[in-house]
């Protein structure tokens, strides 16, 4: 089981490279945006609760995947409200079950950050989509952030998802797989329509 841990600041391409890699090798896409944008409905961002809840619906996750040996790839964002343990208890949620962590950096520029942040795509989760706001947050920014190792770095100004993608999975040697996705009824795998939405949703 391989954990693609896709970690860089808001804007740097993380889920469309995810996406581009997700189809090139199979693997499942674990947006970090999934268990945010829902903790968000129940508790203030940033709040005890939510933090709490947040890592450890990821961590949990991660443990059942590589205990599952299904391969997966997840987008993060560092930021001071993710525990200075997380990425550690990341690695080790995994290689105890046997899998593998790949960590790959996202890098883009100030400038092009603030071209891409107002994308409309960016508004189907609830991600930053202001340029004042991340202007602001820039300027205020304080706490100690834990950030990631990187074992690959891509400048996705100068490369495409899908070159990106190819990068990642040449550098770690990743193999295609086949986890299909879908409602288990009466133990008959039920596939999705190919773009994460099932019969009925």
């Amino acid at each position: 089981m391989d954990l693609v841990f896709l970690h860089g600041p808001a804007a740097a391409g993380k889920l469309t490279t995810a996406t581009a890699l997700a189809e090139l090798t199979g693997f499942a896409v674990f947006h970090n945006h999934l268990v945010v944008d829902t903790l968000l409905e129940v508790f203030p961002f940033g709040s005890p609760e939510f933090c709490a809840l947040r890592e450890s619906f990821w961590l949990q996750t991660f443990t059942a995947a590589a205990k599952a040996d299904r391969s997966l790839i997840f987008t993060f964002t560092p930021e001071p409200t993710v525990s200075a343990t997380f990425v550690g208890d990341a690695v080790s949620a995994v290689t105890a079950a046997g899998g593998r962590v790949d960590f790959v950096a996202l890098a883009v520029s100030p400038a092009e950050q603030e071209l891409r942040i107002d994308n409309p795509d960016r508004r189907r989760f609830n991600k930053l989509s202001s340029v004042d706001t991340l202007r602001a947050i820039r300027a205020t920014e304080s706490g100690e952030v834990s950030v990631p190792p990187a074992e690959l770095v891509i400048d996705t100004e100068h490369s495409s998802p899908e070159e990106s993608a190819r990068l990642i999975s040449t550098t770690f040697g990743l193999q295609r797989v086949n986890q299909p996705r879908g409602f288990l009824i009466a133990g008959q795998q039920t596939p999705d329509d190919g773009k994460g939405r099932h019969p009925g949703g």
